[in-house]
């Protein structure tokens, strides 16, 4: 009973942006576990469609919407249609993401704004609309942005990718102190390595005994363990105090130096 009371968020209304990708869509299953009804938003449709269809059956009530995040006209048909179906909003999950391996010399404008856009202009845009709609409410919400170990560690080969995530920590943190009054909580996860069968099967041995050299658990984090944080970030009864942090989940990555 009392873990319930703690971390349950039945009656509450989850957004999950990016929700039919891999980390995210464990972090929705986990907020429709805890109770919350689910809106997917993603480009991809048919994976967001197959991700709430999934949660309806085990969970809770959940809707699927087509979603391009860098784009502020599809945002506030989301938040529409959201409204039209849940009639409220409580809480922003915020993880869409690409990455690039691109050398440093050869990356082309073009591939700098799309991972600028979709990393973090997206955030920008997501906070303005559905934060708005949490303001208007009157009854606060949490918002919970996904960033990276690389936002505060310069990693090899995820030069743009890095510099978006450093720019969530900094969304996170300057929107933690604006939405305070209105009692919106502000905070960001930081994952560590948590690949996804099709991005392990493009790690190199090299690069993956590099990232266990830095790891002090020696291991890759699995999605399930995004999933605590997520709750207790969510939960007001459990997180009422905490805004503006950036919770590291990296098996120990950004303690190890030489």
């Amino acid at each position: 009973m009392f873990l319930n009371e703690m971390f349950g968020l039945k009656g509450k209304i989850a957004v999950v942006v990016g929700g039919g990708g891999v980390l995210a869509g464990v972090m929705a299953e986990g907020l429709a576990k805890a109770g919350a009804d689910i809106a997917v938003l993603d480009l991809n449709l048919e994976n967001a469609e197959k991700k709430a269809e999934d949660i309806r059956t085990k969970y809770s009530n959940a809707i699927a919407v087509k979603l391009d995040a860098s784009n502020k006209d599809d945002i506030k048909k989301a938040d529409e249609k959201i409204i039209e179906e849940f009639g409220r909003i409580d809480i922003l999950i915020n993880a869409p993401g690409i990455n690039s391996s691109t050398p440093f010399f050869e990356i082309a404008e073009t591939e700098w704004s799309k991972i600028i856009d979709v990393n973090l202009k997206s955030m920008f845009l997501a906070c303005q609309i559905f934060a708005d709609r949490m303001i208007k409410q009157g009854e606060g919400g949490s918002i919970i942005n996904i960033s990276s170990v690389s936002s505060v560690l310069p990693l090899s080969k995820v030069f743009t990718y890095s510099i978006s995530k450093a720019g969530v920590n900094n969304l996170t943190r300057f929107l933690g102190r604006e939405f305070a009054p209105h009692k919106i909580r502000v905070n960001a996860i930081a994952p560590g390595f948590f690949p996804a069968e099709q991005n392990r099967r493009i790690l190199t041995k090299e690069r993956v005994d590099s990232i266990m050299g830095h790891t002090p658990m020696n291991r890759f984090g699995d999605p399930e363990e995004l999933v605590g944080a997520t709750i207790w970030l969510a939960s007001e009864k459990a997180s009422g105090f905490v805004t503006v942090s950036i919770v590291q989940i990296d098996g120990g990555f950004t303690s190890v130096t030489i």
